[in-house]
């Protein structure tokens, strides 16, 4: 079974003992590892893997095909992208008429910064540039672009790089929405045992949780040369409850960001209860 998702500390740790065989009764797996800007597009494009961790945001795109599993993903509290800059201003009309750099164009952190622009930045941003998101900060220091969108470890690290907070827009969203912010999702092919699988992952995450130590070669070989207090601060905050099952709020909250941004133009027409396991 094929499934692609990234290197980054809360996926490796959340799938470790799927992929290595520790969950009894599930198929061997041929693990791509990818960037989500990747994996958005083999969503869209690609027709050769079962199971995909995307963004939240590229849902609409896939969900004739593919259906959203209710756990393995990342969705919480505390933990949205972060809008940098050099100056330390936090008045968003600063980015009026800018350059600003996003991890990608279907990305959650994408469409909630949209959702966000259009409401505090007069007369919008001059121009989006899409780059990995390990190379915004060094962009936005440099002066390539004037702020940059960034997501994962950058809210750990960015003070090393000089830069500076100009909003956090998880904050704004769960201030906005009091719900928790859905960043990543895990979905799966529609004719596979949709079920099976997600109690496996659920399997998985349990087992992350009961034997912490078990995937830490694993995290750390993939973790991009993060130190391991980094690694382990992205995991505490990524991977929680919402990990094991979206629940009530989970849903609510995906159906709030992907219905408001489809009023906006910004999405097509999501169906949730057609994506739901």
């Amino acid at each position: 079974m094929k499934i692609v998702f990234s290197p980054c500390p809360n996926d490796t740790f959340i799938f470790h003992a799927l992929v290595h065989g520790l969950i009894p009764g599930t198929p061997k797996f041929d693990v791509t590892y990818a960037d989500i800007d990747v994996t958005n597009k083999l969503a869209v494009q690609e027709n050769e893997f079962d199971i995909l961790k995307i963004s939240y945001a590229a849902l609409p795109w896939v969900q004739s095909d593919y259906a959203l599993l209710p756990c393995g993903g990342a969705l919480g509290r505390g933990c949205g992208p972060l809008v940098l800059s050099k100056d330390n201003s936090s008045d968003p009309s600063v980015l009026s008429g800018k350059r600003v750099a996003v991890p990608s164009e279907r990305s959650t952190a994408y469409l909630l910064f949209r959702l966000w622009a259009a409401e505090k930045v007069p007369g919008g941003v001059r121009e989006i540039v899409v780059m990995p998101f390990h190379e915004i900060m060094p962009a936005v220091r440099n002066g390539s672009v004037d702020a940059g969108l960034v997501i994962h470890e950058a809210r750990f690290t960015y003070q090393t790089y000089d830069l500076s907070l100009l909003t956090d827009l998880g904050e704004w969203w769960e201030n906005d929405t009091g719900l928790p912010i859905p960043l990543g999702a895990i979905i799966a092919r529609r004719t596979l045992d949709l079920d099976a699988l997600a109690n496996s992952i659920r399997q998985s995450v349990e087992y992350a949780w009961k034997n912490p130590d078990a995937s830490l070669d694993y995290v750390m070989f993939h973790a991009q040369e993060l130190s391991p207090e980094v690694a382990q601060a992205h995991i505490d905050l990524y991977v929680n409850k919402f990990s094991a099952n979206l629940g009530k709020d989970g849903f609510a909250a995906v159906e709030a960001l992907l219905g408001r941004a489809a009023k906006e133009g910004l999405v097509p027409e999501l169906d949730l209860k057609a994506l739901k396991v």
